[in-house]
């Protein structure tokens, strides 16, 4: 017969304490090397645009410039990108993201309230047939949107450009506010019928402060889809005026050289606007979190 002793049970909960503890430290070490994976390269991005050219060319690791200079910054914004301003290029691709975004946004939104509201016949087909066109690259369907836009007429048009996008970001929008919708509970609708609520009123009153924050959320990724987007926007807009930034950079690679200041410089200039629009947004979705888990 075994006799139980008493010192063993301590030593087995400082073990598991011990394990506990290495485990934390090894997801906190993976998650700051994914971190410095991810942030590295807008690091050298940021750093390379302060850089002087006999730095950027030099075959020895300079982590950070030794001598700053504003010299690329001044020529993007003296000099331009063939012969436009680089404001021009920020304005076109602002105009294009935001239209993306509050076209997206309508149609993502009563879209999802429909699917997951509604039953109605093909129901499942619509929604499987969302994963197949996300899994169909943009690519593949570039011939045929060109000849729908061209026909259209709304070829080296903003518009022809935003519908393309909206197309391109509206299955996962619509796929990712569904499940936002979905975990609303109908009484709250049903509740405000019987105060006398109509449908819209009940949509925009009720429905509509709760999917907020999914809203916000689709809103990003069309907004940063739409920003960086190149390959649609190259093809569908031949104006050299009307091209978004990510077009714009390309000018900075010739056949025979490759200006890294500059395009390091413009690329900076290319993310502020993102960062300033996520911010933005950021907020808008806690108070819209924190509104949601008031009201349910």
């Amino acid at each position: 017969m075994t006799t139980y002793d008493a010192r063993t049970r301590p030593r087995t909960q400082k073990q598991l304490r011990t394990r506990k503890q290495l485990g934390k430290v090894g997801l906190n070490t993976a998650a700051v090397l994914v971190f410095l994976f991810a942030v590295f390269p807008v690091y050298w991005m940021v750093t390379t645009a302060f850089k002087s050219s006999e730095q950027i060319f030099t075959t020895d690791f300079i982590p950070f410039p030794t001598d700053p200079t504003l010299e690329h910054v001044r020529r993007v914004f003296t000099e331009g990108v063939a012969g436009h301003s680089i404001w021009r290029y920020l304005l076109n691709s602002t105009v294009v993201a935001l239209g993306t975004v509050l076209i997206g946004a309508v149609f993502s939104l009563l879209a999802a309230t429909a699917v997951a509201r509604f039953r109605f016949r093909g129901r499942t087909s619509f929604l499987i047939l969302l994963l197949i066109v996300q899994m169909v690259p943009g690519e593949a369907l570039l011939i045929p949107l060109f000849m729908m836009i061209k026909r259209a007429g709304l070829y080296n048009q903003f518009l022809g450009l935003i519908v393309v996008n909206v197309a391109l970001t509206l299955p996962f929008a619509i796929w990712m506010l569904r499940t936002f919708v979905a975990a609303i509970p109908k009484e709250l609708e049903e509740a405000a019928w019987i105060d006398g609520a109509s449908r819209f009123s009940t949509f925009w009153r009720v429905l509509f402060p709760l999917v907020a924050p999914g809203l916000v959320a689709t809103s990003i990724f069309s907004f940063i889809t739409a920003w960086n987007e190149f390959v649609f926007a190259l093809t569908l807009i031949s104006d050299q005026g009307s091209y978004t930034m990510p077009v714009a950079l390309r000018y900075f690679v010739s056949q025979r050289s490759v200006d890294w200041g500059g395009i390091m410089a413009a690329s900076t200039l290319m993310t502020i606007p993102v960062i300033i629009f996520f911010l933005l947004v950021q907020r808008r979705m806690v108070s819209g979190l924190v509104a949601g888990a008031v009201k349910g």
